[in-house]
């Protein structure tokens, strides 16, 4: 699926503004808006915004060992 991928980090990320959705790797999707967190390891995953809004959002990556 374009957009998908994974990074071996730890993932923190907060919705500021706006809304986006969040596709797994399982088929699921999740809108988030403002205030919204989600933290992240390793998950195969994809950003979309399919909204006329522009969304802003703090991402945070730490650097993981895979187990």
């Amino acid at each position: 699926n374009p957009g998908m991928h994974t990074t071996v980090t730890i993932d923190f990320e907060y919705v500021l503004s706006g809304r986006v959705v969040l596709e797994l790797d399982d088929g699921a999707s999740v809108e988030l808006g403002p205030g919204d967190t989600v933290v992240q390891n390793g998950t195969r995953h994809a950003w979309r915004n399919p909204f006329d809004e522009t969304a802003t959002l703090v991402v945070v990556l730490i650097g993981a060992t895979p187990a």
